[in-house]
């Protein structure tokens, strides 16, 4: 089965098979960021048989995390990080860091009173939400600098490779957004000055591999298509963006979606898969990781058949982390979550109230 050939990025690195653990938050960590046992053992228990694992999204910056989040904010944090890429390195999987900073989409609760920041002084179109500060220029230089300083931190942990999260509602995303980026200097005002804070990152980011790394060292990056905000971010605006992101030499593009098969959120009348048009536009530029709801066998020979390299396995990991190998035996998979087989699961007490409190995103019994 393809799904189970090697896959050789641009950059040389060469991973086992063609199925990847998509990034997934535990809610786990300590609130300094250090990683707690439980999801060392939760990482351990899905590793086998996979290609690579990205990991849930790790703080650049202390005002960047939400609870629970992981940190790769200090060099205090290279030990705990290293004990992440160490267990996931035990089964001959490759680790993938996924770094981040949460804008405006954290709280002042979780950042021990301070207020969040973002690129303009925007709140998010969500219950409760709270209005952040706008960044200064020199804050913004030092945001961007965080990424670097992040992906550094991962090369001396042993991690091959980070993704950059620019997806998902947070701060990458955040500057390219014209819902959340109202500024008028460099980082904004124009489409081309909305993309001036991603591509900014991605070029940081590659310095400190060129820098700090002594072999070839994974650089992906993860992108949400569109948003329902109004003024938001169009496919119109993605496929720009694509197209500056085809030029940096990335390893990878990450394209979070809900679903696979999902079409545009923007134009009800399109039907047309969104990865479907992303994998046409970026054509052999960039690979790319296709994602949502991919549960079986058949979803991961649909996405490889629409044209994407690679395959990012979500929320069925969680329900049965021996998924990959059934798959490779031609077992049935576990469908559903319960109680009874919590243990064998190895699910953080944190990450589970965290499931609970997401109706219907997980098939709980």
């Amino acid at each position: 089965m393809r799904m189970f050939e090697p896959f050789t990025f641009p950059n040389g690195v060469t991973i086992e098979n063609r199925i990847i653990m998509a990034p997934m938050t535990t809610n786990s960590s300590f609130v300094n960021g250090m990683l707690t046992t439980d999801e060392l053992a939760y990482y351990k228990r899905r590793t086998k048989g996979l290609g690579a694992v990205i990991t849930s999204c790790a703080q650049v910056m202390e005002n960047g995390r939400f609870a629970g989040s992981l940190s790769a904010a200090s060099d205090e944090m290279i030990p705990s990080l290293r004990k992440l890429a160490d267990t996931i390195h035990h089964n001959g999987t490759k680790a993938i860091l996924q770094i981040f900073h949460v804008g405006r989409m954290g709280s002042r609760e979780t950042l021990k009173g301070l207020q969040t920041v973002s690129a303009s002084a925007v709140a998010p179109l969500r219950e409760n939400a709270e209005e952040p500060r706008a960044l200064e220029e020199e804050e913004v230089e030092e945001v961007v600098n965080a990424f670097g300083e992040a992906t550094r931190r991962a090369i001396e942990a042993g991690f091959d490779g980070v993704e950059l999260h620019g997806a998902n509602t947070y701060l990458i995303q955040q500057f390219f957004s014209p819902h959340s980026n109202r500024r008028e200097d460099q980082w904004g005002g124009t489409l081309e000055k909305r993309m001036a804070f991603p591509l900014a990152v991605v070029e940081v980011a590659k310095k400190a591999i060129t820098k700090h790394a002594t072999k070839p060292f994974i650089l992906g990056y993860r992108i949400s298509p569109e948003e329902l905000e109004e003024p938001g971010i169009t496919l119109d605006d993605t496929m720009l963006l694509l197209d500056e992101l085809g030029k940096t030499g990335l390893d990878y593009l990450h394209v979070s979606l809900g679903h696979y098969n999902q079409s545009s959120m923007r134009d009800k009348t399109d039907k047309t898969a969104l990865l479907s048009k992303i994998i046409t536009h970026i054509g052999d530029r960039i690979p790319v990781i296709g994602v949502g709801q991919v549960k079986s066998a058949e979803d991961i020979n649909h996405v490889l058949k629409m044209g994407a390299p690679l395959v990012a396995v979500g929320r069925q990991l969680i329900v049965d982390p021996d998924s990959v190998e059934k798959i490779r035996k031609g077992k049935e998979l576990l469908a559903t979550i319960s109680e009874e087989n919590r243990e064998d699961l190895v699910i953080p007490d944190m990450m589970w109230e965290y499931l609970h409190g997401r109706p219907g995103w997980l098939p709980f019994e």
